[in-house]
């Protein structure tokens, strides 16, 4: 067990099957191993069944990690929509975590935690994901990046002038809807069961037939390729970035799309290299360790991050 220290650091990774959490080593930038917890959630239970599996990974990782449960200061990756400043869930009609809809996260962790509800901050994930990796991982040299988290839903971030904001683009137009239509895990599971007339439960399948070179899901993958290219190059075309950073379990496919995201890119005049997360989950509580240090974004620092972005531009 580590020395305890007078006052510890906690990411906590959010997601809509699962919640990671870990104390953070800010003088190495990285998570502390041995305080690394990981546990499935379910997306469909009632509150207390979703709260409280994320209370045992906190619990977990102050007790592997030798922290002062007292002095811990706790940082949540959470998805939108989400009252980050109060701590109150808006999630609706988005197919995860619904139960929490209106309420009050900030007062229960603290309640049963016994920890200040001052202690507990909340940043958007894609937000938080992208701080992580401009500080300290795949986008640190660009001087403006992009964030883009693909997953149950779709995270959009900018990080310019040292300063990460949360681009919000997810429900944003897009074709015939909205990004999230063709993004995300659910346009895999309903485009696969529209060619194939099997039902998945993710985005799994399609990746693992893809790679035995299964001519539906390689079409499949064609389509989201195409999809990808068109959202990031108008995403580019209104930000100017000098990289862009995937991350999300669908990045985690980035050897069957990644290659032509890039040259489909270039082709359209955008030079900015798109390239995996070099710090996968770790990203995200990197991020918020950042954040609980004090860095925290100016909000007029990058307005134009805050306007609204036309995905059909072209």
């Amino acid at each position: 067990m580590l020395k305890k220290h007078k006052e510890s650091l906690l990411g906590v990774d959010i997601g809509g099957s699962h919640v990671t959490t870990s104390l953070i080593d800010m003088a190495n930038t990285c998570v502390v191993p041995k305080s690394y917890s990981r546990e499935k959630v379910k997306d469909n239970g009632v509150p207390e069944e979703i709260l409280d599996v994320w209370i045992t990974c906190i619990k977990r990782s102050i007790d592997l990690g030798g922290a002062d449960e007292s002095n811990v200061k706790i940082g949540i990756a959470m998805p939108g929509p989400f009252d980050y400043e109060r701590g109150i869930s808006l999630i609706t009609g988005m197919n995860k975590l619904e139960s929490l809809y209106k309420a009050d996260i900030r007062a229960y962790l603290g309640t049963k935690l016994a920890i200040p509800k001052e202690n507990i901050i909340f940043r958007n994930d894609a937000e938080a994901f992208l701080h992580g990796e401009a500080h300290c991982g795949a986008v640190k040299q660009a001087s403006i990046a992009l964030g883009i988290t693909l997953g149950t839903g779709v995270g959009s971030a900018i990080h310019s002038a040292g300063t990460t904001l949360d681009a919000n683009l997810g429900i944003s137009p897009f074709k015939e809807g909205i990004v999230e239509d063709y993004l995300s895990t659910r346009w895999f599971v309903s485009r696969y069961t529209q060619r194939t007339g099997k039902e998945i439960a993710d985005a799994k399948p399609v990746f693992d037939s893809a790679s035995s070179s299964d001519p539906v899901a390689l079409d499949i993958i064609s389509e989201f390729t195409s999809n990808l290219s068109e959202f990031l190059y108008n995403f580019s075309l209104h930000e100017r970035p000098g990289a862009i950073v995937l991350g999300g379990n669908i990045a985690k496919a980035c050897p069957l799309y990644l290659d032509q995201v890039n040259a489909n890119l270039v082709n359209l005049g955008i030079d900015a290299p798109v390239v995996p997360s070099a710090l996968g989950e770790d990203a995200a509580m990197l991020g918020m360790a950042y954040y609980l240090s004090g860095n925290r974004p100016d909000e007029n620092a990058i307005l134009h991050s805050k306007e609204i972005v036309n995905l059909n531009t072209r």
